[in-house]
């Protein structure tokens, strides 16, 4: 078949477009075509980008505004929503039919209304074309405060998500999918985070062997790795204090990804918090990318290149659909500080992973814990092998086969 995923954005290191870079994996061991539609995509993505279809086009951020913001009544929104809808539908269009598209993935369009008029859009196509699709939702707007308020209920359930007789709905957690089914009465299946771990995860090379180096950290410096973006929901003040209570200078926090999806404002508070408390905090987002390459003369590490450099990776969030870059700790075989936010509790904690868990605070046994693994390394071994097994058990590519395999046989 030929598969089309269709999405906002499918570039860079967020968790949506690394997801759908592993179903993509997954597809094309299985013989399948691939295909990509988005506002914004990688430069080795085959398909059509057209920045209309981004959450940052400028219509789309006044419709996003005018809804949640000023929470404009349905009256007067609503034909300015349909009207760019059939603007979104001409790039959709075109690329259903320029590759002949047999089967539709969309990443999270249906899920968060960030671009609302592309969700009725391609709800339209999909019933205009009687395309077979499959709903891939990371995380539903009633998860998120700021979706809270408005005056387009009706709208938003009529197309966030949608029901069509062959759109299947898949979610990334058990509480989402109790949740689908409560308020829309929508039965979905669970796609977990994966990885790939029937293969060895890459270590130090002649690529990366400089990152610490090029990042300013010495070979005894404790490199604590935040590999998230930069968004309050990522408790990122919480390593913070981590670091304040360890109180040893060889301790820095690193923070790889880019800030700006949410605005800045948040970076801007934690940098100010580190300095207060007396953390080394280095945001290197600008060295690192979800692919290696070079930026005119300078070297642009991947995501990957840090994790085997890392003593110990943070993973403080207050929310997440999931935890992509948990189970991506637990495949590089690195001990983690974790705060047990819902998913955690419902779907990974009980599969008896080991790791350093907060409850939204900084205790002292917490602390005690990562001292002993920074100070002997080879304290935290027995726990990762651990964690890797159970990781392979449970969130393998091999687990995504048999979901996707069942969802393609109904076709």
């Amino acid at each position: 078949m030929n598969i089309g995923f269709i999405s906002t954005r499918l570039a860079g290191t967020d968790g949506v477009s690394l997801e759908t870079a592993k179903l993509v994996d997954v597809v094309r061991q299985m013989a399948h075509n691939v295909f990509f539609c988005a506002g914004e995509l990688d430069s080795h993505l085959q398909g059509l980008a057209d920045p209309i279809l981004h959450f940052e086009d400028k219509v789309a951020q006044e419709l996003h505004h005018r809804a949640f913001a000023a929470q404009e009544t349905a009256a007067t929104l609503l034909p300015d929503i349909q009207q760019r809808a059939q603007a979104l539908k001409r790039p959709l269009r075109h690329f259903l039919q320029q590759y002949a598209i047999d089967f539709v993935v969309v990443q999270n369009v249906f899920a968060i209304p960030m671009q609302l008029p592309l969700g009725l859009a391609l709800t339209q196509l999909l019933a205009e074309f009687s395309l077979p699709a499959l709903a891939h939702n990371h995380d539903f707007y009633w998860e998120r405060p700021r979706y809270l308020h408005h005056n387009l209920s009706q709208f938003l359930d009529q197309y966030f998500p949608p029901i069509l007789p062959k759109l299947r709905h898949a979610v990334i957690n058990s509480l989402a999918q109790t949740a689908l089914k409560q308020r829309r009465g929508i039965g979905s299946i669970i796609i977990p985070n994966v990885f790939d771990f029937r293969t060895s995860p890459p270590g130090i090379d002649d690529f990366n062997a400089d990152f610490r180096q090029a990042i300013g950290l010495t070979k005894d410096d404790w490199f604590i790795l935040q590999p998230t973006r930069v968004v309050p929901r990522k408790g990122i003040e919480l390593s913070i204090e981590l670091l304040h209570q360890l109180n040893d200078p060889r301790a820095k926090l690193i923070i790889t990804h880019k800030a700006g999806d949410e605005g800045l404002d948040y970076l801007h508070k934690i940098e100010a918090l580190a300095q207060a408390k007396g953390v080394d905090l280095r945001y290197v987002a600008d060295q690192v990318d979800d692919r290696r390459g070079r930026r005119n003369v300078r070297k642009i590490y991947s995501l990957w290149d840090s994790y085997p450099h890392a003593d110990l990776v943070t993973y403080p969030s207050f929310i997440e659909g999931f935890g992509n870059a948990l189970i991506e700790t637990i495949y590089f075989k690195k001990p983690a500080v974790v705060n047990k936010y819902p998913v955690y509790i419902a779907d990974i904690a009980p599969l008896g992973f080991q790791f350093a868990e907060i409850d939204g605070e900084i205790r002292p046994e917490t602390v005690q814990t990562v001292r002993q693994w920074l100070e002997q390394p080879q304290t935290a071994v027995p726990i990762t092998k651990q964690n890797y097994t159970l990781g392979a058990q449970h969130f393998s590519y091999a687990t995504l086969a048999k979901i996707l395999a069942s969802i393609f046989s109904d076709q």
